[in-house]
């Protein structure tokens, strides 16, 4: 039969192409580590500006961590802080899904883990940074201004009507009472405690520095980071991943929703940027919001 066919050369879809077709994360064997990016101020949400809330977050982690083939997730963390509420909201979700479904969790702080975003680190069973990385500020911090000098120069009469003793506590345009200044350095004792037992929990015997100056509210560089046990390395994401899961390891990034369905969702959900003549009518608001949210990143030095 001189008209004989090579079957193998009319085969090209070998199994070995058909494979290269699959995505990496539904081939065996494949080492696979989500990445997860938590970044921006936490839990302030203005009508321009969302920062950073579980609600916002959740559906991210649970993604990364349902990664087919996942050999742990990796959580890029770039953070001055916020909400003390929503930091430990979303640092309890991560250590839930590890604990669910059995996978480590690692941390590589850029710029800032600083306040609640280095109580987000915390969720991670290793932590890396650049030398450069600012990390610690564990404390609580809260302030307001004084007016009531102002409107006395300007004619201005203050009229407030309240039900409750201590309904206006710490209003702005009010003399400052010690009673009021005594409840909320309590409420902050209070919460730096809870602060406090978190980072202990989380990282217990690796850390070696004296807790008057761990929890001080102090922050640090890097190494000195490293050396205090804050962190775990020096190190950053594609280097550290590499040397541990291989040259071939994946590194698909998680990212939020988009597109129109999601924005209108958002809309809906109170997430995402409001209606325009909302955001009209929120400029005063939002400026504020703003100069805030530069104020905690300009503190860290950014």
């Amino acid at each position: 039969m001189s008209e004989q066919v090579d079957r193998s050369r009319e085969q090209p879809w070998s199994l070995d192409r058909l494979m290269q077709l699959v995505p990496a994360r539904w081939r065996r064997g494949a080492a696979i580590v989500p990445v997860v990016r938590l970044s921006g101020v936490i839990g302030a949400v203005t009508p321009l500006r969302p920062g950073m809330t579980l609600a916002g977050v959740a559906k991210m982690l649970e993604r990364a961590f349902a990664t087919r083939n996942a050999k742990a997730v990796a959580l890029v963390i770039n953070s001055p802080g916020g909400s003390p509420v929503q930091s430990r909201q979303i640092y309890l979700r991560i250590r839930q899904l590890a604990t669910e479904k059995k996978l480590p969790v690692l941390v590589f702080v850029e710029d800032v883990a600083a306040s609640g975003g280095y109580m987000l680190a915390c969720a991670g069973d290793e932590i890396f940074c650049d030398p450069s990385s600012i990390l610690g500020s564990i404390g609580v911090v809260g302030g307001s201004f004084g007016f009531q000098e102002l409107i006395r120069k300007i004619g201005v009469e203050r009229r407030l009507y309240t039900a409750g003793e201590h309904k206006a506590m710490l209003d702005p345009f009010l003399p400052e009472n010690p009673d009021d200044v005594a409840r909320v350095k309590a409420l902050q004792r209070e919460i730096h405690a809870i602060f406090i037992a978190l980072v202990k929990r989380s990282r217990g015997t690796r850390l070696k520095g004296a807790e008057d100056v761990l929890f001080s509210g102090e922050y640090w560089a890097g190494e000195t980071s490293v050396s205090l046990g804050l962190a775990d390395a020096i190190g950053d994401l594609r280097s550290t991943l590499r040397a541990r899961y291989g040259e071939k390891v994946e590194t698909p990034v998680i990212a939020p929703p988009t597109g129109l369905l999601s924005g209108l969702m958002g809309r809906k959900s109170g997430a995402g940027t409001a209606a325009p003549l909302d955001g009209l009518a929120g400029l005063p608001d939002e400026l504020i919001s703003a100069l805030e949210t530069r104020a905690i990143w300009a503190k860290f030095g950014f």
